[in-house]
């Protein structure tokens, strides 16, 4: 079978299927191993999917973006251990930024209970969980977003730029190699934007899913804030380790 007919039967299995595995990509186009993965390798290259363990996955649309109660219900154990680690990063008389998100949130029970901190969020479900501990905090104003609470809009940019911070984390829908962090809301995107030009150290939280996806609008490259993430095979952490700082947590 030719290269550009296995890859066509590829692409038209993952409009079926949002993940194939392996096995079903050896036996629909009736090749190897070896021969399929060269094939994902190059489509990857192409943005035509995205490669995970075992096999592909259809890349999202540009503008896609779940509510939060799907994001919430979507890899648990790993942005948990994410959030473990990022919160350990945090030290006293920090002031932080932390990003509307479901990973972000999860942060927030691993700070110290009246700690001597202060946060600065654009969240609207971060706000309960940090006052419950005690935390100094304060919201930015804007518009509100119906599908993540956040916060946005030109409000939202006047009031974040009142402040300045020593570590601010972040959630995004896409990390890329070559296009860098990514989300869907150009005007979310401004928010992140501005949080990372006013902080001394920027993270970003994002599990195995967000590598490999380009969203709609671009947030920053790679090199303009550190990674933590969970899981990431040895190439592709070889290969965005060149671009900036990555820690993968393993439970």
């Amino acid at each position: 079978m030719l290269t550009a007919e296995r890859h066509r039967i590829i692409l038209e299995m993952l409009k079926k299927k949002d993940i194939v595995s392996l096995q079903e990509l050896v036996k629909e186009t009736n090749t190897s191993e070896s021969t399929i993965r060269r094939d994902l390798i190059e489509l990857e290259k192409k943005n035509a999917l995205k490669r995970v363990h075992g096999g592909a996955a259809r890349l999202q649309g540009k503008l896609e973006e779940p509510d939060i109660l799907e994001k919430s219900a979507k890899n648990l154990h790993a942005k948990d251990n994410i959030a473990k680690f990022a919160a350990s990063l945090v030290e006293q008389g920090d002031c932080i930024y932390i990003d509307a998100g479901t990973t972000t949130l999860q942060m927030i029970p691993y700070l110290p209970n009246e700690s001597n901190i202060v946060v600065v969020t654009n969240g609207l479900t971060n706000i309960q969980p940090l006052l419950s501990k005690g935390i100094k905090t304060f919201l930015i104003g804007g518009s509100i977003k119906p599908k993540t609470g956040a916060m946005i809009g030109r409000g939202a940019l006047k009031g974040i730029e009142n402040y300045r911070f020593d570590k601010c984390f972040l959630g995004v829908n896409g990390v890329h190699s070559s296009f860098g962090f990514t989300t869907p809301d150009p005007e979310e995107a401004f928010i992140k934007q501005k949080a990372l030009q006013l902080s001394r150290e920027a993270f970003v939280l994002a599990d195995r899913s967000k590598f490999g996806e380009i969203a709609f609008s671009e947030i920053a490259p790679l090199s303009e804030a550190s990674i933590i993430t969970d899981d990431l095979d040895l190439e592709m952490h070889e290969l965005y380790k060149q671009k900036t700082t990555i820690k993968v947590v393993t439970s």
